[in-house]
């Protein structure tokens, strides 16, 4: 896996725009924040998470769709369950994906933070797969930006903890960590 350092995509890998992005202040790139999602909640499969990510949520295609169609959020990338990546934002922009956040006493998190979204949810498992594209994917991370590396990988509940869970009790960061280190 290899990203472009020209324009901030993963070379082979599905890219979906999101306008829910803007310019980084500057700052470098120097976090991974892992995430989970699931929409409709604790279902998998189908477009929620893309439309979610680029304004086109139906709220009347899901009750619980109705209480976020309007939020304006994205990721850079999204590991669906099968391990198949998609890329909503460029690397290089600033996704909005942390919101309130700290990390190492730094807030706003967003700034300097890439945000990677794995199709999942608190209460199951996720697959093998997912670590295998994961672990890929934050080795091309570490490449094209060196001042990511393993220990600044973290996930949306440390950086946000009382108002975040994800990627919760289910991810296993020692299995991640162990494939880092393969």
């Amino acid at each position: 896996m290899r990203i472009c350092p020209d324009s901030g995509l993963v070379d082979g890998v599905e890219y979906i725009a999101s306008p829910n992005f803007d310019e980084r202040e500057g700052d470098e790139i120097n976090l991974a924040v892992v995430h989970n999602i699931s929409l409709p909640p604790d279902k998998f499969g189908g477009l929620g998470i893309q439309q979610l990510f680029t304004n086109c949520l139906d709220p009347n295609e899901h009750p619980y769709y109705q209480k976020i169609h309007q939020l304006r959020v994205s990721s850079h990338i999204l590991i669906r369950r099968d391990g198949c990546l998609i890329q909503f934002v460029p690397f290089h922009k600033r996704a909005w994906h942390a919101g309130v956040s700290s990390f190492d006493g730094r807030e706003k998190c967003n700034e300097y933070s890439v945000g990677i979204e794995l199709e999942g949810c608190d209460t199951q498992a996720f697959e093998p797969e997912q670590y295998e594209s994961l672990a890929e994917l934050l080795k091309a991370l570490f490449v094209a930006y060196p001042h990511i590396n393993a220990e600044r990988v973290t996930g949306h509940s440390d950086i946000a903890p009382g108002r975040k869970t994800d990627p919760g009790p289910c991810f296993d960061w020692d299995e991640l960590f162990n494939q880092l280190s393969q």
